[in-house]
């Protein structure tokens, strides 16, 4: 699936199963929330922090989608094309970054 059709399958979604969307700053709230949860596991499980028992079942890959999930409800409700958006970006950072990462003995 592209970015475009997971936007659209996400405004799908929130019209059929949700009322509408949370406005934009509970939005960005709640992606700071999540976000939190990657960070959490990430520390703990590839870090220095000792994991605790009850962290041990928590899903990094379900954690991502969260987030994934209410980056493409911010771009859905303020109008962004997240799939041009991307290619955009991606285009820069080509452009931009082309050598690089390659010539950066720190990655060797």
């Amino acid at each position: 699936m592209d970015i475009s059709n997971a936007q659209l399958a996400v405004d799908q979604w929130i019209k059929t199963h949700g009322v509408r969307y949370f406005d934009e700053l509970t939005n960005m709230a709640q992606l700071t929330e999540e976000v939190g949860e990657v960070a959490r596991i990430i520390a703990r499980r590839y870090g220095e922090q000792s994991e605790k028992e009850s962290d041990k079942d928590k899903d990094l890959g379900e954690e991502l989608a969260d987030v994934v999930f209410v980056v493409l409800c911010l771009a859905n409700q303020t109008g962004i094309d997240l799939q041009a958006a991307f290619d955009r970006k991606l285009e820069v950072k080509t452009k931009r970054d082309s050598d690089r990462h390659r010539d950066n003995t720190k990655l060797r």
